[in-house]
């Protein structure tokens, strides 16, 4: 993913389920090329790079 899309995403609170090691997850935040992320399957949270981030339906339909 890039920055871009994912600030896209953000501005338009639009629905896409966005994934991390084929995990589930929210951004809470951008800063640079670090997305702060939220895992859906528990409270973990982690700083990863936007690169490693995906769209499920962009990959896996």
């Amino acid at each position: 993913m890039n920055s871009a899309r994912i600030h896209e995403l953000l501005r338009n609170k639009q629905k896409v389920d966005i994934f991390y090691n084929e995990r589930p997850v929210w951004i809470q935040e951008v800063n640079n090329n670090i997305a702060k992320i939220g895992f859906i399957d528990n409270f973990e949270e982690k700083d990863v790079r936007i690169d490693d981030l995906y769209e499920k339906n962009l990959y896996n339909e």
